[in-house]
């Protein structure tokens, strides 16, 4: 009697550990040399599952094997309320033997996870269709599918004392720099935040210059893109309940390279490359460069446009930056509103705002069609980018670059251009450089940011046909 009003003290003190929460169940089990206490939530593990895993243990502990509690989904240890919570919260079932006072841990988590998809904001053409999910162990099976290699490493780091958030970092140990992995571990030993519960706020405590508008961390959902870096030597940090990874040491040039590059042929990804470079300078100095045009520079134009402009702008009553900021406005309150809106509604706010709208404001006056012209091409060269954190940053900086275009034309966009150079010199990702191969000048390696050079290159074609029936084989040299 004295026991079993031992093992429901027990059981009351470990519902007031978990503050008595409806999904835990805590029973009382028979085992060989006296009762045992299970503690799980059934919420995070299947039942039947459960009972089977315990049945098995049972029966090994009877046949007494030898380490019978050491099996491949189970751990024994000393127990203690710190391990006791740690094993319940994370999805593990806890047995707790009270007459050696004892913990054995059982795996049997049951989360549920979605299906892998291709992420909405990173499609490619070419190339897997499929993307991470909100599970670390998930993400992890994804990348070794592709890296079928034994110095693939993963490490684990717990953050976060009331949230308990598993990060974890991938690497090729014989690639991975070692001060660039020693850097990482660091930055994540120190972060001492009690609630960590987001990939956001680790590339927060781990990013060189918060403040800088860049991205120092390549963000991505897609399995393949990470396999690539990682071959290249750089490290991707995942945490648990996010489909996102973070991707450093990285370049500038980085976050303008997509899968579709090399997937597809030399040329086209070579081209399409260069066009988003072409498409950055679009977004950034178009608005600017009209503001300096029609407030300064008219003369630089030829007669004719140079008179269409004037023409069109010649009954708008306030300067161009205040008719430039109107219609930039407007078009980031319709991407905004495009994408919090459900996805039946989304394309039909864009369309009577683009067009039904759009047309209105111009009709009334209150803006030029050129500037509605140059802020839609500057719109659509953003979106070129494929890469969302370094498409807002565009978004961003092109409004410094037009208040200087109002006040100094072309001047202040030379100055603003050189702090803007400057500042990118001046950025690192992981202490690595922000803009190499530029700065340090590398020539030799400026190829492979503006180029998507072949994976090889022969000197002879395969010979593979013979001529004539004399079984000869004609040697033919690629032009």
């Amino acid at each position: 009697m004295d026991e079993v009003k031992s093992n429901d003290s027990l059981i009351l003190y470990i519902q007031n550990l978990f503050y008595n929460s409806a999904d835990l169940i805590v029973r009382n089990v028979s085992w060989k040399d006296g009762d045992a206490i299970i503690c799980f939530y059934n919420t995070m593990t299947e039942s039947s599952e459960v009972n089977k895993q315990i049945e098995i243990l049972r029966l090994r502990s009877i046949a007494e094997f030898p380490n019978w509690a050491g099996t491949a989904t189970s751990s024994v240890g000393t127990f203690s309320d710190q391990k006791l919570i740690e094993s319940v919260t994370n999805g593990f079932v806890a047995i707790f033997f009270p007459a050696t006072n004892l913990l054995m841990t059982i795996t049997i988590p049951s989360f549920e996870v979605r299906a892998t998809s291709e992420p909405n904001n990173e499609l490619v053409i070419r190339g897997p269709h499929e993307g991470f999910v909100e599970s670390t162990d998930k993400n992890i099976s994804l990348i070794r599918k592709h890296l079928t290699i034994a110095d693939l490493v993963v490490k684990n780091v717990q953050l976060g004392e009331e949230t308990n958030t598993k990060v974890t970092y991938v690497y090729i140990e014989s690639i991975a720099e070692k001060d660039v992995l020693t850097e990482v571990k660091t930055r994540l030993e120190k972060i001492d935040r009690p609630n960590i519960y987001s990939i956001g706020q680790i590339e927060d405590y781990l990013e060189d210059s918060v403040w800088s508008p860049f991205p120092q961390f390549l963000n991505t959902e897609r399995p393949d893109r990470v396999v690539a870096n990682i071959l290249e030597g750089k490290i991707a940090i995942f945490t648990d309940q996010s489909p996102s990874a973070l991707i450093a040491p990285v370049t500038f040039f980085s976050f303008y390279e997509t899968p579709d590059d090399f997937n597809g042929r030399v040329i086209v990804g070579s081209f399409f490359r260069m066009l988003r470079m072409l498409s950055f300078l679009i977004a950034v100095f178009l608005p600017a460069f009209y503001i300096a045009v029609v407030g300064f520079h008219s003369e630089i134009l030829p007669f004719e446009l140079a008179r269409k402009v004037k023409i069109a702008v010649e009954f708008i009553p306030y300067r161009p930056i205040i008719e430039a900021l109107i219609v930039e406005l407007f078009i980031e309150i319709i991407r905004e509103a495009t994408i919090r809106l459900p996805a039946p509604i989304g394309p039909t706010i864009g369309i009577v705002g683009g067009l039904v709208i759009g047309d209105a404001i111009v009709n009334a006056g209150l803006v030029s069609n050129l500037i509605v012209v140059v802020v839609a091409m500057t719109a659509i060269s953003s979106f070129v980018v494929p890469s969302v954190e370094m498409n807002t940053t565009i978004r961003i900086i092109r409004f410094p670059f037009m208040l200087a275009a109002t006040f100094f034309g072309f001047f202040g966009i030379a100055m603003l251009t050189v702090i803007l150079f400057i500042h990118m010199m001046n950025r690192s990702s992981l202490n690595q450089p922000y803009l190499s191969p530029v700065v340090p000048f590398d020539p030799s390696r400026f190829k492979n940011v503006f180029f998507r050079l072949p994976y090889y290159k022969n000197h002879k074609q395969q010979q593979t046909f013979t001529h004539g029936g004399a079984g000869r084989k004609k040697k033919v040299r690629r032009s």
